[in-house]
């Protein structure tokens, strides 16, 4: 008997054709739902909603700028083994530029950046890759002919909202870390200031840069953020107070574990499609989350000598 028209359901017919389209099935589609519904400490209620936000709507403009970093950021992401993640990205957002995977290079990839803010301008969201050089004029960060800087300085107050995905972008990283010579500032303070959501790690986990932007395709904002400007669905509790070992006998916070003064979900949301984390494979916790990662997360200090 064929399908009555009139009863048809447009979402659902969008999720046959998606799943279809990428050689998933429909309970994979809807597992993918429910971990964006768990990350973001949704009920269970939202999982339906969640699937028609990712299915309708508008495909929101994303401009993803890449200073000093080493990329691992955007490789966290494209390399994630979710069936979705990577789709999420390329195919529900309008990703109008993106120096990893765009085609264009040379005059062509600068113009198409011109082009992108010019048409979007105050309406895209800007991702940002790595910290920004400021000594020398910014001079030890070029990209086609002009400093990270003055492309930071372009761009970014340009956009609806910035995000500052990894720790290098949220709190300097390693080129900002002591005895570096770039002067390499974060984004929010290379630019005076700027508003940016914080997303730091190093990598950033890529659930927790999806489940962002599921927020905003559900609630058209993003989640609430702590006085440090990043997700508390992510960054609301320590990792110590979340993990599995606590108060036990394998507890690594006696070893150097940063646990205690770390926020992040990694005990939650792990990586590697739920497989492990740090603490799991028996490395106590190096606190990439928090500020001043590269000076402050090692056995050691900058000096050479064993801190507590």
């Amino acid at each position: 008997m064929e399908k009555d028209e009139k009863f048809e359901d447009p979402v659902e017919d969008k999720i046959d054709e998606m799943v279809t389209k990428k050689g998933v099935t429909r309970r994979d589609f809807m597992k993918f739902c429910g971990l964006m519904a768990a990350t973001l400490g949704l009920e269970a209620t939202y999982i339906p909603k969640i699937a028609e936000a990712l299915v309708s709507g508008p495909r929101p403009p994303f401009i993803w700028l890449q200073f000093s970093e080493c990329t691992g950021c955007t490789e966290a992401f494209l390399r994630s083994s979710s069936p979705f993640i990577d789709d999420l990205l390329l195919n529900k957002i309008s990703l109008e530029y993106h120096e990893t995977i765009m085609a264009p290079a040379g005059e062509a990839a600068t113009k198409s950046l011109t082009d992108a803010v010019s048409k979007y301008s105050g309406k895209f969201f800007c991702v940002v890759e790595g910290s920004i050089p400021l000594a020398g004029s910014g001079n030890y960060g070029m990209i086609g002919g002009r400093t990270m800087l003055e492309i930071a300085q372009e761009v970014c107050p340009q956009a609806k909202m910035m995000i500052s995905l990894g720790t290098c972008a949220a709190y300097g990283g390693l080129p900002a870390a002591t005895g570096g010579l770039t002067g390499a500032e974060c984004v929010h303070g290379a630019l005076n200031g700027l508003n940016t959501i914080k997303m730091p790690g190093c990598p950033p986990n890529p659930v927790n840069f999806a489940a962002l932007i599921v927020n905003y395709l559900l609630f058209s904002d993003f989640p609430k953020l702590d006085t440090l400007g990043r997700p508390t669905f992510a960054y609301g509790s320590t990792v110590h107070s979340q993990c599995q070992r606590r108060d036990t006998e394998w507890c690594l916070e006696g070893f150097g574990c940063r646990g205690p003064s770390t926020y992040h979900n990694c005990p939650t949301v792990k990586y590697n499609d739920k497989t492990s984390w740090c603490v799991q494979a028996d490395c106590p916790c190096k606190g990439c989350a928090q500020p001043g990662f590269w000076d402050n997360g090692s056995f050691f200090n900058y000096n050479g000598s064993y801190v507590d």
